[in-house]
């Protein structure tokens, strides 16, 4: 149960940049960014076949970069171009799918067998043991995290965060919006495919499929964490992607190491948990207008019941 576990929060760690990413496009900017999936892949394309030709450190700053420039043409067909944020997700992402095979060497999976990667060298320091992967993995989301709550505090990251709350009043104070997005959308997706990379040196494959429904689960994790810690600042969005992330993983690792559910269901049971995490919000104020009204009516009878009695 203890390795079950000890995985979990590894994979929760490993896939909690991605509601982190999504918490900065989609909370922050307002955007909903489909870029994502694709992106994931783009950054594991790059980490792997840099950490087949020996140079593993060098793939998650390239895979950084490279992710940046997946949520550049995002943000330029969006601001430029004048497409539907949305559909220049789905613009991209569907133009990834043959840079992603063009990365990969036009092959649907690429492998590192017996090839070094960021994991491998850091447990030959040879003091962490087996949690070398989870350690190592918790220095970098973060580092990540500690960056983009430092980031947004700043002029840029105000004026970020402005022009999600009010895009008009952000042009009126002689911003420029189209700048802002553009930052956003890049630094955004720069973080998906980070996990996109440390994902593929830690499983050491990546699959040109790897990355469908990543948006999905990743905006479930995001609402996971914030119905646990709240979302009134920053601090506590990017926090909660991580919480929200390594809570998700914990669930699905419990569902499998008990197999309450079936192999077969696993898929609608990710769908499932999905499904209830987006809709928690809408259902917590369903329950709680419920309660006023059925609290308002009981009031009522109750005072109208004590009238009669007076009379």
């Amino acid at each position: 149960m203890l390795y079950i576990l000890k995985t979990a929060l590894e994979l929760g760690l490993l896939y909690s940049l991605v509601p982190m990413a999504l918490f900065l496009s989609f909370r922050v900017l307002d955007i909903a960014d489909l870029t994502t999936d694709g992106c994931f892949v783009l950054g594991a394309a790059v980490s792997v076949q840099m950490a087949a030709i020996g140079q593993p450190v060098l793939g998650i700053p390239l895979a950084m970069l490279a992710g940046a420039c997946a949520g550049f043409v995002t943000a330029f067909l969006h601001t430029r171009m004048k497409v539907p944020s949305i559909l220049a997700g789905i613009i991209t992402n569907t133009g990834l799918y043959t840079i992603n095979l063009m990365v990969m060497g036009w092959s649907s999976n690429v492998s590192l067998l017996k090839k070094s990667t960021i994991y491998s060298m850091f447990k030959g320091l040879g003091f962490l043991g087996d949690w070398h992967s989870a350690v190592l993995t918790f220095l970098i989301v973060g580092a990540i995290s500690a960056l983009l709550i430092s980031f947004l505090g700043t002029r840029l990251g105000l004026s970020i965060r402005a022009t999600g709350d009010n895009i008009d009043m952000v042009r009126a104070s002689s911003i420029n919006p189209t700048f802002t997005i553009t930052v956003g959308l890049c630094i955004a997706n720069a973080m998906t495919a980070l996990a996109g990379a440390m994902v593929g040196q830690y499983q050491k494959t990546v699959d040109i499929n790897s990355g469908t429904g990543i948006v999905v689960i990743g905006l479930a994790c995001l609402i996971i964490g914030e119905t646990v810690l709240g979302r009134r600042t920053v601090k506590k969005g990017a926090i909660a992607a991580i919480v929200g992330s390594i809570i998700y993983r914990i669930i699905y690792a419990v569902c499998l190491y008990t197999k309450v559910i079936p192999v077969e269901f696993l898929k609608l049971l990710t769908a499932a948990i999905v499904a209830l995490a987006i809709a928690f919000p809408a259902l917590k104020k369903m329950v709680a207008f419920q309660k006023a009204k059925t609290s308002h009516t009981s009031g009522r009878r109750f005072e109208a019941k004590e009238g009669r009695k007076d009379a």
